[in-house]
């Protein structure tokens, strides 16, 4: 089964009794007699599941139960003798996940236990296909870099922090130049290896707080935080120089470079964020104008 249980019970022959039963049903188990031992124990030892009794020296077992619920993913029964002092809503609220009244049959138990871990597998299968999902939703499928629409999102956080804090931001765009006569000569999943490329040399240039996104067809944006337009120039040269030197062979004998050319600004407080975009749109062009596989730098208006 995989799964690893601990047992915290303060009387030795309930514990052992526990241990070898749970053991022989198959989990894997190991037992501690006080909510320290348990503690402690949890920092360097992967437990899938806690059973612990309520009454323990030290800490009690409620008190276990909440502090483990603050720092850990881990399932927990608790088990008490004290029917009329604990409540099934006490533990609940605590974050056990079930409560066990003494004496109890052993069968109960590894019932009440499968369940348990039954519900933990069903709710972690289901949260793998959520972030699955979500990450498929802020995904390009070919590039696997960000979309267009984690882009806005993004862009808008960092321009917020900005305002609040002070910190500049920056924002490259870039565009492959002559994409359209490499598709018309080698077909579109030719094509495509430079974008999936692209995107790997993109990343490759930044640091892990920058984000690279496929604004769409054969353009990309860059989102650098707290980074000066100045700053960002120096990534545009080291993206563009990456981007020269890189050869495709989209036929047999054919070795093929590309160029892009890129756009650079840096946010001006308060600005729309519209005009932000604008302007690395405008800046982008530039280098168009200016004759392809060049970086140009615009800064606001009423900028200083």
């Amino acid at each position: 089964m995989g799964e690893h249980i601990l047992i915290v019970d303060d009387d030795a022959a309930i514990r052992d009794s526990m241990l070898e039963f749970i053991t022989r049903s198959g989990y894997n188990a190991q037992t501690v007699s006080s909510a320290e031992e348990a503690i402690e124990l949890l920092k360097s030892t992967p437990v899938d599941l806690v059973i612990t009794d309520i009454i323990l020296p030290g800490r009690n077992g409620l008190q276990l139960t909440d502090l483990i619920k603050q720092n850990y993913d881990i399932d927990i029964i608790v088990m008490t003798g004290y029917s009329e002092n604990y409540s099934y809503e006490e533990a609940i609220n605590k974050g056990a996940s079930d409560l066990v009244f003494k004496p109890f049959r052993f069968e109960e138990l590894i019932l009440r236990l499968k369940r348990v871990l039954k519900e933990r597998r069903l709710a972690k299968d289901r949260n793998r296909i959520l972030s699955k999902l979500e990450n498929l939703a802020i995904t390009d499928g070919l590039t696997k870099l960000y979309n267009l629409r984690h882009f806005y999102n993004q862009v808008e956080i960092e321009i917020d922090r900005s305002n609040r804090y002070g910190h500049p931001v920056a924002l490259l765009l870039l565009d492959i130049d002559n994409f359209k006569t490499y598709n018309d000569t080698y077909g579109h999943l030719e094509g495509d290896k430079v974008l999936v490329k692209l995107a790997q040399i993109i990343k490759s240039c930044l640091r892990t707080m920058d984000c690279a996104y496929r604004y769409g067809g054969e353009e990309f944006t860059i989102i650098l935080p707290e980074t000066t337009g100045e700053e960002a120039k120096n990534v545009a040269h080291r993206i563009k120089t990456s981007v020269e030197i890189e050869n495709f062979f989209p036929e047999s004998g054919d070795v093929v470079n590309i160029t892009i050319s890129i756009g650079v600004t840096e946010y001006f407080k308060k600005e729309q964020l519209t005009t932000f975009i604008q302007r690395a749109d405008q800046a982008m062009y530039n280098s168009k104008a200016k004759g392809r596989n060049a970086i140009s730098f615009l800064l606001a208006e009423n900028a200083s």
